[in-house]
């Protein structure tokens, strides 16, 4: 079986700022609902998963905030036009096929890792859609990430990738396991977590290939050659300490949902009666002919008329 698990908030986000100005006849926001669905149809059309559900931040781990109180707190708040289409798209998410997953006081990165492995024990293997740094730590022969980013493409013409464990060698310069060790020293800025002054992905790299791990590093500073690099990873140590705890993904969290129950089944005839609402010509089309070709016999049920601003994709 293929498990898909989507980044929920961060692909709400991404449609949200990559398309503007999209609103209904009555000038309602849809921009977030019009890209995050397309994108989740692409990404099954992409992968043709058996499993499926989009995981959603919910609150922030304790023992994060506890280490580092100022965890994330730099983040703007979530736009107001934004709120009501997340409640609508957290709506559509069983409509699209989809659990739609999440617990108290936990983020996306660490129930999907949980997932992850509780789906490999069983010899499932794993997608994560996201653009979470802390997940490539789990990337290997049976789990991987998938991406539409540009830089991701092995060609022009791929639509997507999925980032094997090559794919993060190529990208961070070391291991997948290495990534953990890589961000507790430079630390996450999306995040809010400070990493050493003046050490990038790149010098990390080189520390970890020549000391051979975070541990080893930490265990004989003195064998550093960079003097400045030596005296700042020393000043640092606490920091960096702190910083791989922060980083450390949660692997057996309560699941709230059975593998077994997460299969994917679409109900596209509820969908469209939903996306009606929002005026998408093109798209509701597709979504109308899916659910005449589930029920080729039923008399369609939803209105054919098309939406009073006009055309919206």
């Amino acid at each position: 079986m293929k498990l898909l698990l989507i980044d929920g908030h961060y692909y709400v986000y991404r449609s949200f700022f990559a398309i503007r100005d999209l609103t209904t006849s009555q000038g309602v926001p849809v921009n977030a609902i019009y890209g995050f669905v397309k994108t989740v149809r692409r990404m099954v059309k992409d992968l043709a998963p058996d499993l499926g559900a989009v995981v959603w931040d919910m609150g922030m781990p304790q023992r994060r905030v506890a280490l580092q109180p100022a965890y994330k707190q730099q983040r703007a708040e979530m736009p107001d036009t934004m709120r009501p289409q997340l409640t609508f798209i957290q709506n559509l998410v069983p409509l699209l096929g989809f659990a739609s997953l999440s617990l108290p006081d936990t983020e996306a990165d660490d129930l999907m890792a949980s997932y992850a492995v509780a789906a490999r024990a069983r010899g499932d293997s794993v997608v994560l859609a996201t653009n979470d740094k802390d997940l490539f730590q789990l990337v290997n022969e049976h789990v991987k990430v998938y991406s539409t980013n540009k830089t991701d493409l092995a060609s022009p013409t791929d639509s997507f990738a999925l980032l094997g464990a090559e794919a993060v060698r190529k990208k961070w310069n070391v291991t997948p396991p290495q990534i953990a060790d890589v961000l507790a020293l430079i630390g996450d800025s999306a995040d809010n977590i400070p990493g050493v002054p003046g050490l990038g992905p790149k010098g990390a790299a080189t520390l970890l290939a020549t000391h051979g791990s975070l541990d080893a590093l930490l265990a004989d500073l003195d064998a550093v050659k960079n003097e400045r690099i030596r005296e700042k990873l020393k000043v640092a140590r606490p920091q960096i300490e702190q910083n791989r705890e922060m980083v450390r993904l949660d692997l057996d969290l309560p699941l709230p949902a059975a593998l077994d129950d997460m299969l994917i089944r679409p109900r596209p005839a509820e969908l469209a009666a939903e996306l009606e609402k929002c005026e998408f010509k093109g798209l509701l089309a597709e979504v109308r002919a899916e659910a005449t070709r589930a029920q080729p016999s039923a008399p369609a049920s939803v209105s054919l008329s098309s939406p009073a601003q006009g055309e919206l994709f």
